[in-house]
């Protein structure tokens, strides 16, 4: 990581090969990220249906993106936070919390846009 006689070429590859093994790990580790990939399957189709213009689509899909994005970087924190100890300290509980409440609001973050753009869709 970071090595300085790297190609670019190299880096690129490198990223490819440490997101894969990301994204393997959270599916195999996160129930939550597995049941966010399902709805990204299933609302994909819909979010392509449901928009009527490319800048809608895009939010529309964009906003589950960011349940799973949120969720990779809320896992990453926490599986930080154990590897420094499995020991209560309020540090560690405000920093998994926080890390929890961001999914959180990423997901009213999605149901926002949702039901603002289905509302402009049928309301008409």
């Amino acid at each position: 990581m970071g090595n300085k006689n790297e190609s670019v070429i190299g880096h690129i590859k490198n990223a490819f090969i440490y997101t894969y093994a990301g994204l393997k790990s959270a599916w195999k580790n996160e129930l939550a990220f597995r049941g966010e990939v399902v709805v990204l399957i299933i609302m994909t189709p819909l979010g392509l249906w449901l928009g009527r213009s490319a800048v809608e689509r895009a939010l529309l899909i964009a906003s589950i993106l960011l349940i799973l994005i949120t969720e990779l970087l809320n896992s990453a924190l926490e599986a930080v936070v154990d590897r420094i100890g499995l020991q209560r300290h309020e540090l560690s509980k405000r920093a998994k919390d926080m890390g929890s409440a961001a999914a959180f609001i990423s997901m009213v973050t999605a149901a926002v846009v949702w039901v603002i753009i289905a509302f402009g869709r049928f309301s008409n």
